[in-house]
Formats: C-alpha cells, structure tokens, sequence
C-alpha cells in the first residue's frame, strides 16, 4: 500500500508530502490504498496522465479538470493538480495559462524545488530572464550545477560583472570548460571592451604565468580581434610555462593545422584526445576538425583510423554521428552505417541519427533491423511521421503487410504539410494493399500518389 502512494506520488514528478494523501473527507466515496481520495479522484488524476504520456494534452487538461471538481477544495490536491495542468500549457506553448498553474502551486508551497524548476524552465523558454534570475538565485543553494545557469542569466539580464565573477568561480572550482570560455567570450565581445579585457589578462599572465585559464582567455581575445600570430605566440608561452598543460593543446593543434605543421597537429589532437582535463564538448569540436582535416587530405585516413579506435570505447553516440556523417559525405555508406548504429546503441534518443540510420539500413535492405531500429524509435518519438513512414516500408519488404498498414495509417495522421512524405505514405499503403490483395484499396491510394504534384 505504502509502494503504491510512493507510486502515485512519483508519476506526478513532484515530492509532495504524504499529508495530502491522508486528508479526511475528500469526498463521501469509498477509500483504497492511495489513501483518502475518491475512486472517481483517482480515475480521473490516472487518466490525465496517462494522455499526458501519448501527448493527449488537451485530454489531459480535461481529465484534470474532473478531478479537480471532486478534490473537495484541498489545497495540497489542487496544488498537485495545478502542477500537472501547468506541464500540460506548457506542452502546448500556452505559457500565460502554465505560468498562472505553477504560481498557484508555489503559494501553497513557496520553496518546492520542482516547482521552481519548471518555473525557470517556462522563464527561460519565453525569454523571460529578469523572472528567471529569482528563481536560480534560490536553486542554486540547493544545486551548485545551477550556477552556469545563474552566469548565463546574469550575461542576459546584462549584470556582466556579476557573470565573469562567477565564471571564475565555477572554474576555480571545476576546472575549464569549452561553455564557460565561449560566454566569457561572449560577453568580452558584447561589451565591446576587448583592448581593456586584454590588457587586464595581459597584466594577469605577467603576474601569474602559471595561470592556464588567463593565458587561453587572452589567445581566444586575441583570435577574435584577427591577431592570430599574437595568439599562437601566446600559446607557446603558455606551453613554455606551464609544460605539462593539456588545456593548452585545444589552442595549439588548430594554429599548426593552419600554418601546415601537421606533424605538430597531429600530437596536440593526441594530447587532446586523452586528456582527463578536457571536457567532452572540447574533444568532439576537435575531432570535428580532424574529420574536415582529413576529408581535405585523406593521407591521413590511417591517423583518423586510430583516433575512431580511442573513440569507439567511449559509446557515444555523438562522436559515431559525426564519424557516421563523414563517410556518408565520402560515399562510403557501409562504413557510415556501422557507426550510425553503433551511435544508436548508447545515444537512443537521437533523432536525427536515428532517422539516418534506419535509411541506410533500408538502402542496404536490412529490413528486418529498419523495423526492429523504427518500431523501438516510435517508443521515444511517438509523434514523428517519417518513423511511422519507414516501419512501414521495412514491414512491406517483410510482406508484413498488416502491420505495414497499421504503422502507415497511423503515422499519416501525423503528417502536415509535407508533400513529398504525403506521396510516399500514399505509395506505400498502395504496396501494402496490393500485398494483401485488395486491389481496389491498392488503385485509391496510387492515384491519391499520382495527384500529389512535387516541385521540380
């Protein structure tokens, strides 16, 4: 009994206290094991969100709505129903409704840290910084991750100051990062103060040569003001002080590659490649270079062979998107393949690579993993018509034809405004028709096909 409060409590995403659950007159209906809450609350609340999880949003609301007018007034019932109305506004894009649902939650729990969460998140979707910035201001003494957030919002409500005071902060505390340096930049451009921001690093390296994290600011400033021969200098200066640094590589491999030391490149990508003080974000912007590097001068395939390798045990799906995209641009499909579904393998909710590879996959009439790979995609993406569109292929060329129609009809109804898809819906469902031996069905659907007029 107690497993299935906790269930309850789970599925509303917000850790609301047992109180509620155990208020006295809720309705005048038989009680279960949820607590004192009516059979018809409970039919009610479980429905909303099971719409809510197949993106029935409105129904959602409706549902919501009924339990609301059997919660008898209880404040913390209709906070959590509150709650549940503003995901759904916010699903979709109704965002003065959602904000009006989470600021009745907060007023019966002022200090409730989902709340707050989503509050910022709506905040920061519409762009309202100024509202945002509150709310981090309090999430970020219960999450020390907030702050990046908190030095963003600062950069965007214009407190400048405020933001580089924290940057330096979070990289005294966690060390670089390729984020962090991008919005200091930023907001060194912004500020349109680079010759003071370079003259105060300047000054800093000169009092602490030591410092990594002023030596690689000063070489960003000194590449965006076109001085790139006062950038590579100061690189090698920093390297020279500070011999043993990783950091210092993410600068160094990209002034070799320009200058044609390939040599040289090749080691600091290396340095760059295994480095523990390197973020991931930084390790794929350089293997994203390689890749062009390589694509320009494909001598170095041999090198590029031995960076997939290091690479390749680290399952991500990121790194095989951009290996997979380099060899489709080579026209090596095969190999492109082995990536795109190595990359699926640890990176399931990535669209586009899921999409590109069930294509191969059909190309190389793998019809049976196009199934398997789409069937598994509409569990994450249950709205996207393409996926519906492909499983219906690949069960067609199964002579799954049943099947083919059920994924086809269905994900038609999903389609808007897109021609070209509408004909290959209707050509399939013409195949599926045809399989079945319904012939008639087969013709209504070519000919829907054969009106479709495409753009040349």
């Amino acid at each position: 009994m107690i497993l299935k409060r906790h269930i309850l409590l789970v599925l509303l995403g917000i850790c609301y206290s047992t109180a509620f659950l155990a208020q006295e007159n809720l309705g005048d209906e038989p009680t279960d094991d949820l607590g004192n809450v009516t059979d018809e609350f409970q039919e009610n609340f479980f429905e909303a969100l099971k719409q809510k999880s197949i993106e029935n949003y409105e129904l959602a609301l409706s549902a919501l709505e009924k339990a609301e007018r059997v919660s008898n007034n209880n404040k913390e019932a209709l906070a959590i129903i509150s709650f549940e109305k503003a995901k759904n506004y916010i699903e979709l894009k109704q965002y003065n409704e959602a904000e009006a649902q989470l600021n009745q939650v907060l007023s019966v729990e002022p200090e409730k840290i989902d709340v707050l969460e989503k509050m910022y998140d709506l905040y920061y979707v519409t762009r309202e910084y100024e509202k945002a910035l509150p709310l981090v201001q309090k999430l970020v003494l219960e999450d020390e991750d907030y702050k990046e957030d908190l030095a963003n919002l600062y950069s965007r409500t214009k407190q400048y100051e405020k933001a580089l005071t924290v940057l330096d902060e979070l990289d005294e505390s966690w060390g670089e990062s390729v984020y962090r340096n991008t919005l200091r930049n930023q907001i060194y451009r912004v500020t349109g103060n680079s010759a003071g921001a370079i003259d105060n690093l300047e000054k800093k390296v000169d009092t602490n040569p030591k410092n990594e994290k002023d030596y690689l600011n000063l070489i960003y400033l000194y590449s965006e003001e076109g001085n790139t021969t006062k950038a590579f200098e100061t690189a090698k200066e920093l390297q020279k002080n500070n011999p043993k640094s990783e950091l210092v590589h993410l600068a160094l491999y990209k002034f070799y590659l320009d200058e044609g030391n390939t040599t040289q490149a090749l080691k600091s990508m290396d340095i760059v490649f295994k480095s523990q003080q390197i973020d991931k974000a930084g390790q794929y912007r350089v293997l994203g270079d390689f890749l062009q590097f390589v694509e320009k001068n494909p001598q170095y395939e041999v090198e590029l062979d031995k960076k997939i390798q290091e690479f390749s045990a680290e399952d991500n799906g990121q790194v095989f998107e951009k290996l997979g995209d380099f060899y489709m641009k080579k026209n090596k499909k095969d190999t492109a393949l082995k990536f795109y579904e190595k990359g699926t393998e640890g990176d399931p909710d990535n669209f586009s690579l899921l999409k590109n590879t069930i294509l191969l996959q059909l190309d190389f009439n793998k019809f049976e993993d196009a199934k398997k790979l789409s069937e598994s995609g509409l569990e994450i993406f249950p709205a996207q018509p393409i996926l519906y569109l492909l499983n219906g292929i690949a069960q067609n060329n199964l002579s799954s034809f049943d099947a083919a129609l059920e994924s086809l009809e269905t994900g038609i109804d999903y389609l808007f405004d897109d021609s070209k898809m509408e004909k290959d819906f209707y050509e399939q469902l013409s195949i599926a028709y045809t399989g079945k031996g319904d012939s008639n069905k087969a013709l209504q659907y070519t000919k829907k096909a054969q009106a479709i007029q495409l753009p040349n």
